[in-house]
């Protein structure tokens, strides 16, 4: 009976670890995936590329208040406990989205309509930084020892679900509404849509114990008042393993599932139908694909699985642009699904990894500034940097520099980071 209310209770976990995970990412991109409608907008009087510039440059902005948000919730979700700093975090995502929604545009009132723009994404931001931290640290402690890869993989499989569900909603929207009526309301439903996503993510989280591994901490007097203070002096070397880490992983992330649909439509020249429907397919390969590698991490180790991601978009990110841009249909799904597969290799072991660097009593804490802080330096800016590229060489294939930098770091990271997955959690 013992067994069963514990199989019970890490049940719930991973299903309102996972979700709330899936609706900030939902919330964080259907920026994103709406940017060409966003661009004429808010930022009328720029033509062009340079409006796609400017709204990817405020997708950016809201990357840079993660470094503060990590710092409050961090220190939250190591002194109150992660339950409790998920639901917060929840909340003001929730409210930024619809907020969002409820926007007047450029041609309302001017140039304030952008800069409204620009606080709410930096609500996002803040709130965002305080989600991932708290899910992973959810998730691989209430994991069994044995299986902390494959629940540390949900992480992922929610933040890839969250891509997918917002790439599908935004494209299921552009079914309904024309051109015109996309411009005149049809933009803002998605948006709208994160008031539900919120209210759901909520209630889940209320019914859920905090984790038996902070609980533990609870009771032995081992949680810190000052735990940011305590990561800093004792943490540095592996909050930089972890900050190289994310590297690659991040500007993956936001490079192919966030940047790559808009250099589809606007710089390879693909059908929209086709655009749309080759992200769809690629986010749900790697949807379904990152489970069975988390798992296959608790079996082989993590490195092996996080040297093939990484190393694989070294070798891999020219050729699959050259492959969008080849004018095949069939080319520009089989590149997606590389990626997908590239991405899923690292994105499955990826969060019980970064995890096992760090001690309980600071987890929340070191584990968001590592990989927060890199998401603010290169995940973020990866559209921007990836759109200003093209624009500045005039070859498309150009943009595959970023990805294969940051692979090029974090490979050389992970070479040095010891094997954690038969070590107990600390």
């Amino acid at each position: 009976m013992a067994i069963q209310l514990e199989t019970s209770k890490q049940t719930r976990a991973v299903v309102a670890g996972s979700f709330g995970n899936l609706m900030e990412m939902y919330d964080n991109l259907i920026y994103a995936y709406s940017a060409v409608w966003l661009a004429k907008l808010f930022f009328p009087t720029a033509e062009g590329i340079t409006g796609i510039l400017a709204t990817f440059a405020v997708f950016a902005i809201g990357f840079f208040a993660r470094p503060v948000g990590t710092l409050v919730f961090g220190h939250l979700g190591d002194t109150v406990g992660r339950k409790n700093t998920l639901i917060l975090s929840v909340i003001l995502m929730g409210a930024a989205t619809v907020l969002t929604g409820l926007l007047p545009t450029y041609a309302t009132i001017g140039v304030v309509a952008p800069l409204l723009l620009v606080t709410l994404r930096l609500i996002q931001g803040f709130a965002v930084a305080g989600e991932w931290a708290g899910s992973v640290a959810l998730l691989v402690e209430y994991a069994p020892p044995r299986k902390r890869g494959f629940f540390g993989s949900f992480n992922q499989v929610s933040t890839a679900a969250g891509f997918l569900l917002a790439s599908g909603v935004v494209a299921l929207n552009s079914l309904f509404f024309d051109e015109r009526a996309m411009l005149e309301f049809g933009w803002r439903v998605p948006f709208f849509l994160g008031a539900l996503t919120a209210v759901i993510g909520i209630i889940m989280r209320l019914r859920l114990d905090d984790t038996p591994a902070f609980r533990a901490e609870q009771e032995s007097g081992g949680t810190s008042r000052r735990p940011l203070r305590v990561a800093f002096a004792t943490q540095k070397l592996a909050m930089a393993k972890g900050f190289g880490f994310t590297v690659s992983w991040t500007v993956a992330y936001f490079f192919f599932l966030a940047y790559i649909p808009t250099y589809l439509l606007t710089v390879a020249g693909v059908q929209p139908e086709v655009a749309r429907a080759s992200t769809l397919v690629g986010i749900a390969v790697l949807t379904v694909s990152i489970p069975a590698f988390g798992a296959l991490s608790d079996r082989i180790g993590r490195r092996p699985l996080l040297l093939i991601g990484s190393g694989g978009f070294v070798v891999l990110s020219y050729p699959v642009l050259l492959m969008f841009g080849s004018g095949s249909d069939a080319l520009v799904f089989a590149g997606q699904i590389l990626v997908a597969l590239v991405l899923a290799s690292f994105s499955g072991p990826g969060p019980a990894a970064l995890a096992e660097l760090f001690p309980t009593s600071v987890r929340y804490s070191s584990l968001g500034i590592g990989y927060n802080f890199s998401v603010a330096a290169f995940g973020g800016t990866a559209a921007f940097v990836a759109t200003g590229l093209v624009d500045l060489t005039g070859v498309p294939e150009s943009a595959a520099l970023l990805p294969i930098a940051a692979a090029i770091i974090t490979f050389l990271v992970v070479l040095r980071m010891p094997e954690t997955f038969r070590s107990p959690l600390r």
